[in-house]
């Protein structure tokens, strides 16, 4: 196997049985111990799963999890002491692909990690919007035969309103997907990134572009 796995995991004693247990089926494991860490760690390499936990020092990992669901498509796999089945239930109407709660086998996690990744082979990897085709692998969008040559950001926020095709998106999930972070309060960066990206996509004759909603956020809009 040589799937990388990442782990989300603020307790040090698992993260590091989790990691062994991992690197000795063959898997090449990331680690990080918060939210922001997570989000760095996603932005510099290629994931094929997290295995999140949801009581972590910065953010909630529900959150968390429907930001990387709305910007990646990489399985997730909720590791919680938050047992009960409303929580479960909850962390699966998050975006989660799987949940196991605390205390749990590592070999009923390595199973649920090893079908997760089976399942995860059969996911779209393309999607397609005015036009355009994105490739969720390795982050690039075409019309026809042009290459946008997006900058990850870019592509990441494109991504975003695609996969948001019937609401806009507001601007703070905006910025905590694209940036990892809290918005700036004058928005400048956001304003320059989508600005960017509409020349990018009248430039390839793209059938849409990223509007601006008042008060709402963004959204895509056919031209």
């Amino acid at each position: 196997m040589n799937s990388t796995i990442l782990l989300v995991e603020d307790n040090p004693h698992i993260m590091e049985i989790n990691s062994e247990a991992l690197m000795m089926e063959g898997y090449t494991v990331l680690e990080a111990v918060d939210g922001r860490g997570c989000m760095e760690v996603l932005k510099e390499r290629d994931v094929d799963l997290i295995v999140l936990d949801i009581m972590l020092p910065d953010t909630d990992g529900l959150v968390l999890c429907r930001a990387i669901r709305a910007a990646y498509d990489i399985p997730i796999l909720f590791l919680s002491a938050l047992g009960e089945n409303a929580q479960i239930i909850e962390g699966l109407r998050a975006g989660g692909d799987d949940y196991l709660p605390k205390p749990y086998d590592i070999g009923v996690l390595l199973a649920r990690i090893e079908a997760r990744l089976r399942a995860s082979k059969r996911r779209k990897r393309y999607l397609y919007s005015g036009g355009l085709k994105l490739d969720t692998l390795s982050m690039t969008a075409w019309r026809g035969d042009t290459d946008l040559l997006l900058t990850q950001k870019e592509f990441i926020l494109l991504l975003t309103l695609v996969r948001s095709p019937d609401r806009p998106v507001d601007r703070e999930e905006l910025y905590r997907i694209a940036w990892g972070t809290a918005s700036a309060e004058d928005h400048s960066a956001l304003h320059t990134a989508v600005s960017r990206l509409n020349r990018k996509l009248d430039g390839a004759g793209a059938a849409v572009r990223a509007v601006s909603r008042h008060g709402e956020g963004y959204e895509l809009e056919e031209v």
